[in-house]
């Protein structure tokens, strides 16, 4: 088992995980530190998804302070969310957490050194606080409406459902033609910040190619990872080329949004 794994979404981590330390593409959300936890990591790297509302994009470094567990996230201006090795090759520390300092991680430093001076850390082995609801449907009709705090919580009978997701919308790494799960009616993200490459945008290419509106919010009006926060709070700040057919356009609500797919 290698000390220190590298992965592009946090969302599917198996048995070899446990006891690591897993750098990821994924934002630092606390529905991340929540799934790092569950996972029993030794320490994880995130991508601070450029912080936003209420500091929802290092949300789960205080979540795993309190479990002990030590975490960090790099600037999304370092390295490209959704990718992991990007982020262990390119990305900057912009964040700790009290249990990553005392192992010697610090802000500035490179991930990959972070990384190895988290495996002096100890494997969280306790109860794992219940998290939330993640998966919610806020309406029925005149148009389904399905609220995701993460875009893995989707599923492939949604299709036909507008869907919001509390999700990056940048590309994963390792499945570069991937949007979403389902055929949606529309789907919406969480910008993270665009960041380095516009990476926290560019999903919303592949759902244009495949034929479904899609739209981010601005990260700082909508925590990310929080789907109700994106219907409650949150602001477009980029939409696609089939969102734009419906007359959908930045800076409008995702209620908004909603609405011009069923008027």
């Amino acid at each position: 088992m290698q000390a220190v794994q590298v992965a592009d979404s946090i969302t599917k981590l198996g048995p070899p995980f446990r006891g690591t330390v897993l750098v990821a593409g994924s934002h630092g959300g606390r529905y991340c530190g929540y799934l790092a936890a569950r996972a029993g990591l030794r320490g994880v790297i995130l991508n601070d998804a450029g912080v936003g509302k209420d500091n929802a994009g290092i949300g789960s470094l205080e979540y795993l302070q309190s479990l002990k567990v030590a975490a960090a996230t790099v600037a999304h201006t370092s390295a490209r969310i959704g990718d992991g090795t990007d982020t262990h090759k390119r990305g900057r520390l912009s964040y700790c957490n009290d249990a990553a300092s005392a192992l010697g991680c610090t802000p500035g430093q490179k991930c990959c050194e972070a990384a190895e001076a988290m495996c002096r850390g100890k494997t969280f082995e306790g109860d794992v606080p219940t998290y939330e609801e993640s998966r919610t449907v806020l309406y029925q009709s005149p148009l389904r409406i399905i609220a995701c705090d993460s875009a893995s919580l989707v599923r492939s009978d949604d299709a036909g459902a507008f869907i919001i997701t509390g999700s990056h919308g940048g590309v994963i790494a390792g499945r570069p033609g991937y949007g979403i799960a389902a055929q949606a009616r529309g789907a919406v993200f969480n910008n993270a910040g665009v960041g380095i490459d516009q990476a926290g945008i560019q999903r919303l290419n592949i759902l244009d190619q495949a034929m479904i509106p899609a739209a981010t919010v601005d990260a700082t009006t909508a925590r990310i990872g929080d789907a109700r926060s994106a219907w409650e709070s949150g602001i477009l700040s980029h939409v696609n080329a089939q969102a734009e057919k419906h007359g959908v356009t930045v800076g409008i609500t995702v209620p908004e949004f909603a609405q011009l797919l069923y008027s």
